[in-house]
């Protein structure tokens, strides 16, 4: 589904992203692991068409880099960005709403907006609440469930879990394996890479905007390099 090759990317003259390569293939959940500098976010942006780059970006076959910004959601790829961008004053169920503004298809709108009340019953219950006074980790909630309305093919998620209490953190990782396991394909940035692993087909790290290591998650959990510098065990 989505195939990447020698990408590059910077900000003026700092390279952030140095020929990096990976794929994801139409139903699997990938995991992008690798601390603070490592060049995350800015893969992301790059497949979402928010930053400018270099080297081969396709999806589903179809070169990204000809794409204009505003047009890569309607190709079906959905960004829930670092830091959520949610809109504060408005309700849970606006913010929702506002996630499928290109669709059309308002039967198809309405169980959609049911599937991600299914996925965090939390959301029907505090729908008419302003989002600026819900938890951060409902926040994001919502800001997964507004990237769900777009009815994504390929869902970009950026850090889905920092600064979230444990308890609500597991809940989201398992709403993202029910995302998957629902047939949308997901390319996740994360810190918890013990988490992580633990949901994800497969796993690449990016240290210095290069991909050091890619592999299986289940076999780069078992990694004595990855378990010592990722996973903090001996």
């Amino acid at each position: 589904m989505l195939e990447i090759d020698h990408l590059s990317a910077s900000y003026g003259k700092a390279m952030a992203l140095e020929s990096v390569g990976l794929r994801v293939s139409a139903g699997e959940l990938v995991a992008v692991l690798g601390p603070n500098g490592a060049g995350k976010s800015t893969l992301l942006k790059a497949i979402s068409r928010a930053i400018e780059s270099q080297g081969v970006l396709r999806f589903e076959g179809q070169n990204l880099h000809t794409v204009a910004t505003e047009s890569v959601v309607g190709m079906g790829i959905c960004h829930c960005p670092e830091g959520r961008r949610l809109f504060p004053e408005l309700s849970v169920l606006k913010n929702l709403q506002l996630g499928a503004y290109l669709r059309k298809d308002s039967a198809a709108v309405h169980a959609d907006l049911h599937k991600v009340y299914q996925l965090f019953p939390i959301l029907l219950e505090r729908s008419q609440q302003m989002v600026s006074t819900l938890s951060g980790g409902q926040q994001q909630m919502v800001a997964i469930g507004r990237a769900l309305m777009g009815a994504p093919k390929l869902l970009l998620l950026d850090e889905p879990s920092v600064g979230i209490a444990h308890r609500l953190k597991m809940e989201i990782f398992n709403a993202i394996r029910h995302i998957r396991d629902s047939g949308v394909a997901i390319l996740m940035a994360e810190q918890d890479a013990q988490s992580a692993l633990q949901i994800a087909d497969r796993a690449y790290i990016l240290e210095h905007g290069q991909v050091a290591q890619h592999g299986l998650a289940r076999e780069l959990a078992h990694d004595d390099h990855v378990r010592k510098i990722y996973l903090g065990i001996a």
